[in-house]
């Protein structure tokens, strides 16, 4: 018998992820926060279509408390638990606060009714675990609805980034993050046990003044590369031709460039036996 002793290397540089998460707490309120903002509020939107109150709810990946302060506002009178691995960025959000890792949920079976999280799961590299702890967590007839970063984000910075590097140095380094593809989504849901799964995505294109302002505003958002694998430094004669790539394939107008989010939306249901199921037959329709 052969016993091998080697170790899958990370995807995600952890430390890396939160000290670039406790970074982005001198420059929220500066307006860089927005992107997070947009989200948080599309989160809500899909919230009222759904006619019930919600008691208990966790608010998975906080932040500085956008989301929760919307929940509770939406919510009167529930509990919500903000959970986030920056203490940083935590301490701004409202209590009760609790630090920790999406990856690692520290709670027991059945704590929350709605368990909610806007930008955090695609830094998870277990997604598919990440979601199982959830409905977990989640009691009977909860709801979980989540929102990551989806396939074609930043789609304009990788072109960029790859051609650039393979023509400077010969070679590329991770610069984005996996990502899940919107048709992967309601299959992860069921994968974790989830009910009534629904994925669906928008996308949110923005303008910057060059790439160098959209990598100022990725970082003021702690979402710049935390990848294991990446390389730490780029060249200024790569950044230069990066920018230029950038500038003359993604044009906006006067001068601008482009950038595209697309985010994933996810809703699932942790199971109850007094659930609406679709009938079975042939004549079932789906509108």
């Amino acid at each position: 018998m052969v016993v091998s002793d080697h170790v899958a290397a990370p995807l995600f540089d952890r430390r890396a992820w939160r000290a670039h998460r406790d970074r982005t707490t001198r420059l929220l309120g500066g307006g860089v926060d927005f992107l997070h903002r947009e989200v948080a509020e599309r989160l809500i939107d899909r919230l009222e279509l759904i006619n019930r109150d919600f008691t208990a709810i966790l608010d998975l990946g906080a932040r500085d408390g956008t989301l929760g302060r919307l929940l509770a506002a939406r919510n009167n009178g529930a509990l919500v638990v903000s959970t986030e691995p920056s203490w940083d960025l935590l301490r701004q959000a409202p209590a009760p606060r609790i630090c920790a890792d999406p990856e690692l949920i520290p709670f027991g079976d059945a704590s929350f009714d709605l368990v909610a999280s806007s930008l955090a799961l695609h830094w998870c590299a277990d997604l598919p675990g990440a979601l199982i702890q959830l409905r977990r967590t989640l009691k009977p007839d909860g709801l979980l609805l989540a929102a990551l970063f989806a396939g074609s984000t930043l789609v304009e910075l990788r072109t960029a980034l790859f051609e650039a590097e393979l023509a400077e140095e010969g070679g590329v380094s991770p610069r984005v993050s996996p990502t899940v593809e919107p048709g992967d989504g309601a299959g992860l849901l069921q994968r974790a046990g989830l009910t009534m799964p629904v994925s669906d995505s928008e996308t949110i294109t923005v303008t910057y003044p060059d790439m160098l302002a959209l990598m100022r505003d990725l970082r003021g958002m702690g979402e710049t590369n935390a990848l294991a694998a990446r390389r730490r430094f780029l060249s200024r004669a790569t950044l230069a031709r990066a920018a230029a790539i950038y500038a003359e394939r993604f044009p906006a107008p006067e001068g601008r460039i482009t950038a595209t989010f697309e985010v994933l939306f996810l809703t699932g249901w942790a199971p109850h036996p007094d659930q609406t199921r679709p009938r079975p037959g042939p004549r079932r329709r789906i509108s």
